[in-house]
């Protein structure tokens, strides 16, 4: 495993971001492990979290100009650190987010921060997808915004799950919407980080048992 990855999944395990136990998912399935980036608490952390997010981006659309967008309530702070990170390295991109209920006084509206205009492109800043949901919401929110384009999503785990199909919840969000979908690491690569230990041995056999069942099969 590369080394960041191994980094990443330490950071979010002493974060307490990725705990272990049972969980219900937002898609409604029981999970032996649960991403939450409402746990990140400090200004450290948050600051640790947006520099993982800035590296992948980095890596994957490089020093292209888009805007951040972190869907309520988790993806704000998300969509805020990666910004800020973004910015250290001399990319300074706008960043804006939802609120949960539309504002009829002051500036109104839904958005809050930067309004994207049309031609502009959207990446989208998550904590996990499960089956594609949080994603498919933020979508019909963003349809409000005219001839503005999703560039990408980017989330801290792929948990290589099947979502409507088969196929990895990942893999249908990129083909509905027609934008890639990147993970700073994925659901084995958290397998083999904790096969490192044998006192983890029993959440092992928990989530190889869940990806059985649940597992994307492509």
């Amino acid at each position: 495993m590369e080394g960041y990855k191994r980094e990443f999944i330490k950071f979010l395990e002493s974060a307490g971001v990725l705990k272990f136990g049972d969980f219900t998912a937002k898609s409604g399935r029981k999970i032996p492990y649960f991403i939450n980036a409402g746990d990140i608490k400090t200004g450290d952390q948050i600051a640790k979290l947006g520099e993982f997010y800035a590296k992948a981006y980095f890596e994957k659309v490089g020093n292209k100009r888009t805007v951040l967008y972190g869907p309520a309530y988790k993806g704000i702070s998300i969509a805020v650190s990666s910004s800020i990170a973004l910015s250290k390295e001399g990319l300074d991109v706008p960043f804006f987010f939802n609120r949960k209920e539309a504002k009829d006084h002051g500036e109104g509206g839904v958005f809050v921060g930067y309004v994207p205009k049309a031609g502009e492109e959207v990446v989208i800043v998550e904590d996990v997808i499960t089956a594609g949901t949080a994603i498919r919401e933020s979508m019909a929110i963003l349809s409000s915004l005219e001839d503005v384009k999703v560039a990408a999503t980017f989330v801290m785990v792929d948990r290589k799950e099947k979502g409507k199909t088969d196929k990895s919840a990942m893999a249908e969000v990129e083909e509905e919407f027609g934008f890639p979908v990147y993970s700073v690491v994925d659901v084995y690569d958290i397998i083999e980080y904790l096969e490192e230990d044998e006192a983890n041995a029993e959440n092992v056999t928990r989530i190889k048992n869940y990806l059985a069942i649940n597992g994307a099969k492509a």
